[in-house]
């Protein structure tokens, strides 16, 4: 009977022990990994405020190892034009957030809704708001859009020309604000109020195109239509044509 009951006081003390081990190790890292810094990178669609405000809700999201293993390799289902987030803890009180976003090829006008598509012209993500940096894409024939689905357009290849246009201009840092096609095969690309005409001749698009940092600044504030259909590599010049001119 004593023996039964010595073991019965063991048992308590060791789960005691347990349990104590256990507060005290809650404690620590509640206490110890309390964020008090977040950087964020990656994020152009969202700013800093409202990725912090999308990672750190609900219990324990001021807990930087709790986000970190709730975001480890995670897609993100139910937050428009993000397909990752990473939390990286550079400090027990530090992390830093990495926002993956959608590669988004351009947006089409629809029914006052902006459609945005990929390289491959399926529809990933709709919404109100207007995307800085990603173009306007016009000229496109379809008579409806679905989310999810490929743009219903005639000729499919439109598509592998507006990635090539979209990755010049990423490459030259150029912020276009739309994208036109003609049914000729012409392209024309709008900066505010310059249009910037192209020509079809896919072999001299990028020469065309890296001249534009140059050209650009020198028409700021004027509206009319750089003409670049012609290209002569000798002289480099081209014909700006002011609108109502």
């Amino acid at each position: 009977m004593y023996n039964r009951g010595r073991k019965i006081v063991i048992r308590i003390l060791i789960l005691a022990a347990i349990l104590g081990i256990m507060c005290g190790a809650a404690f620590y890292v509640l206490h110890t990994y309390t964020i008090h810094t977040v950087y964020v990178e990656g994020n152009m669609h969202y700013t800093e405020d409202e990725i912090k405000s999308i990672v750190m809700s609900g219990p324990l999201g001021d807990n930087s190892l709790y986000l970190s293993m709730k975001y480890k390799n995670r897609d993100i289902t139910d937050v428009p034009f993000v397909d990752v987030m990473n939390v990286d803890i550079l400090s027990p009180d530090t992390i830093k957030i990495t926002v993956y976003e959608k590669a988004l090829a351009g947006y089409v006008s629809y029914m006052d809704t902006y459609m945005y598509f990929d390289k491959d012209g399926y529809v990933v993500e709709n919404s109100g708001i207007r995307t800085v940096g990603v173009p306007q894409i016009t000229g496109l024939s379809f008579d409806h859009v679905i989310l999810g689905e490929a743009l219903p357009v005639e000729d499919n290849t439109v598509f592998n020309r507006i990635l090539d246009i979209t990755k010049l201009l990423n490459k030259y840092e150029l912020v276009a604000d739309k994208i036109y096609f003609h049914s000729s095969g012409e392209i024309t690309v709008y900066f505010g109020d310059v249009k910037v005409a192209l020509g079809n001749d896919e072999a001299r698009m990028e020469d065309k195109i890296m001249r534009l940092p140059v050209f650009l600044p020198e028409l700021e504030g004027r509206s009319g239509t750089l003409q670049m259909e012609n290209f002569d590599e000798n002289n480099g010049k081209f014909t700006f044509k002011p609108d109502n001119s």
